[in-house]
């Protein structure tokens, strides 16, 4: 994105790849039904898969765009997407098909941000450079049970050689699932290698239970290069990480936004994409956001009484912030000593997704593979 439009690189040749050029051939591109629109498309039938990608050389991904027939929240979470690097048997990007395109919980909705793009809510693009040295390889995993009418191209720059050493495009998804009363949820688990991490989009499903209280009290915290009990980055709330305020409505911009709020269904969807404010890291990096909401008093109380996990861990007040993790002796939230007319933060447990991006010097992670589709399509 640095470089000026008017320059012509050397060594540089376009490629498009998509049914009418399976190989990005030069002079091979749209050969079928005479070059009246021959291929455009395919189906790909329910528990089967196909390769978008397998290309020879090297070469720097630049834009990925696609849609499908049948875009259902279970679609969207059972098919999902796998990229290879340099030869790599593990892949270095498996994530379901609507997260790494840049919103969670199987839904779709218009919008534009530096990274992902969704024009009118009907398809998928994606402008992260990925460059490799030698190979590339996309394939798309249809796990969902329906058969499934794909378009796509993938358009790239095939290059004799990278100037220099390079880092590969990483995207790891996971969900909450296990995750108890006052533990964090790992957006990205601990990492090794030598990268950086360049944003995540998260999905939170909050639990009924809840009623109409605050889920976002929980910081971002991410552990740099040796961190263990605590990060090196901490943040203040979860609005505050996506540059928002006081509560959350919907927006989307370059590097931030928030790209489901539905109260009714309890869904919020949002993303950071840490762009002009990179975060870098040497040997390890891991990035946990917390579970805490926020509400007065009785509602929590409520809460309780209904089943729901609640722990209060601090009351601000005009004058301070109570720190009752701090304090032992604080009155119990059933104490009538307990203040009721305060903000009261509280542990609690929400359903949490999240895709986070990085790239990494090397094609393949220490991470774990892709959940089961059982445990994907949990909770939407």
């Amino acid at each position: 994105m640095a470089q000026q439009l008017y320059e012509l690189p050397s060594d540089a040749e376009t490629r498009w790849v998509s049914f009418e050029n399976r190989a990005g051939d030069k002079g091979k591109g749209g050969m079928e039904n005479k070059g009246a629109k021959g291929h455009p498309s395919e189906w790909i039938n329910a528990g089967k898969s196909v390769t978008l990608l397998d290309f020879e050389g090297a070469g720097i991904i630049n834009r990925i765009w696609m849609t499908i027939i049948d875009r259902n929240p279970e679609a969207l979470r059972a098919i999902h997407i796998e990229m290879y690097w340099d030869g790599a048997a593990k892949p270095a990007v498996s994530a379901p098909l609507g997260d790494f395109f840049g919103i969670g919980l199987g839904r779709m909705t218009a919008f534009q941000s530096t990274l992902f793009s969704d024009p009118e809510g009907k398809s998928f693009n994606c402008y992260v450079p990925m460059p490799f040295k030698k190979h590339a390889r996309i394939v798309l995993v249809n796990e969902s049970k329906q058969n499934q009418l794909l378009f796509y191209d993938v358009d790239l720059i095939k290059v004799k050689k990278h100037p220099k050493d390079i880092a590969y495009f990483h995207a790891y998804w996971s969900n909450s699932s296990g995750v108890g009363l006052g533990s964090d949820f790992e957006i990205l688990p601990r990492v090794n290698g030598k990268g950086r991490f360049l944003g995540t989009n998260i999905g939170v499903v909050a639990d009924k239970v809840y009623g109409d209280t605050w889920f976002g009290e929980g910081e971002v915290k991410t552990y740099l290069d040796g961190d263990t009990k605590h990060p090196t980055l901490a943040g203040t709330g979860t609005e505050d990480y996506i540059g928002s305020a006081w509560n959350l409505g919907p927006f989307s911009q370059l590097y931030q936004g928030a790209t489901v709020v539905d109260k009714q269904k309890k869904q919020f969807a949002f993303y950071r994409y840490h762009i002009p404010d990179p975060i870098y890291f040497h040997s390890d990096c891991r990035v946990t956001i917390q579970q805490i909401g926020g509400a007065g008093r009785d509602l929590i109380r409520a809460i309780a009484r209904a089943g729901g996990r609640v722990k209060p861990i601090s009351v601000g007040t005009s004058k301070s912030l109570i720190k009752l993790l701090d304090n032992p002796d604080y009155p119990d939230l059933f104490d009538d000593k307990f203040p009721a007319d305060e903000w009261v933060n509280f542990y609690r447990v929400d359903n949490y997704s999240a895709t986070a991006y990085f790239y990494l010097d090397k094609p393949e992670s220490n991470l774990p593979p892709l959940a089961p589709l059982a445990e994907r399509i949990k909770g939407l």
